[in-house]
């Protein structure tokens, strides 16, 4: 694998962590009643728009979230993350993002500035390149375009 994607277009690995699998089931009075395939169809056209090779995963599992970050860092991949419930509190994964070697921006579906109040702290935040929440769906699309005018320094 290489920092490059078809056609010599920049990969991008968009990341999802905790129960991000179950939207459209999942609180759709807060993130809406579009399901996560819409999400990864909107990431990819929106990659392809951009000249960007758009990968989206997701897991409920902190450790291969951890994992994914530690590839993203080894080839120099651009990271849009959205970690859910881990933002909160994974100092795991706060780590890995540490270690970061290309952007990585933070990505929220709600404003999460205006939920709980646990959810008002982000371990991540503090290491990552940028942070883009409450948009809906449309906070990944803001920080593909982030990512596809960041320079190629990290």
């Amino acid at each position: 694998m290489s920092a490059q994607g078809e056609a010599g277009t920049r990969r991008v690995l968009v990341l999802n962590g905790p129960n991000l699998g179950r939207l459209g089931r999942r609180e759709p009075s807060v993130y809406g009643s579009a399901t996560y395939a819409d999400l990864v169809a909107l990431c990819e056209s929106a990659g392809k728009e951009l000249g960007l090779a758009v990968e989206v995963r997701q897991t409920e599992y902190e450790g291969e979230l951890v994992t994914w970050v530690h590839e993203a860092c080894d080839l120099a991949l651009p990271v849009v993350l959205n970690a859910g419930a881990l933002t909160h509190y994974s100092y795991a994964l706060m780590d890995a993002v540490k270690m970061r070697t290309a952007p990585l921006v933070e990505v929220h579906i709600s404003n999460i500035a205006a939920r709980e109040g646990f959810r008002h702290e982000s371990v991540l935040t503090p290491v990552a390149s940028g942070i883009i929440a409450g948009f809906g769906f449309r906070s990944y699309v803001l920080a593909l375009r982030a990512v596809a005018s960041w320079p190629d320094a990290s």
